[in-house]
């Protein structure tokens, strides 16, 4: 399976402006700039982007995990906060925290744990971000 996306840019880099979109057109023409990526500008931003993708893997990974384990949580909330730095070798995403809000009744604080743990770990997104440090934070309702 390949998923596409694309961006256009015009300009200098911090003068400039671009716009990504998605092959599904769920995202289309989004706005993105200097501003909005370094500064507090308009649009949105690659981090931000990257930030809802790991988050939808994650809760995605974790509904498979309960699924596996024959349980069936009602809602997973997952929110991500990824962390660009200023590195001597440039920006770098250096971190990113998942924090994940899991409503499961009848499930154990120890069985939700080893879910949320293996999603983390077993995450395509996870995966391949793994040059960042991945935290996790997982409480669960119920």
């Amino acid at each position: 399976m390949n998923r596409s996306a694309s961006a256009v840019w015009h300009g200098g880099l911090k003068d400039g402006k671009g716009t990504i979109s998605t092959q599904s057109g769920a995202v289309k023409d989004l706005q993105y700039s200097f501003g909005s990526r370094f500064e507090s500008g308009v649009g949105t931003n690659p981090e931000e982007l990257l930030g809802a993708a790991h988050a939808g893997c994650f809760s995605m990974a974790l509904s498979a995990q309960f699924t596996e384990a024959g349980l069936k949580p009602d809602t997973i909330e997952t929110t991500a906060v990824v962390t660009l730095d200023m590195l001597p070798e440039g920006p770098t995403i250096t971190k990113i925290h998942l924090t994940t809000k899991v409503t499961a009744p009848g499930v154990d604080k120890a069985k939700f744990d080893e879910l949320a743990n293996n999603a983390k770990l077993g995450c395509p997104l996870s995966k391949v971000l793994k040059a960042a440090e991945i935290t996790l934070d997982a409480q669960l309702v119920s």
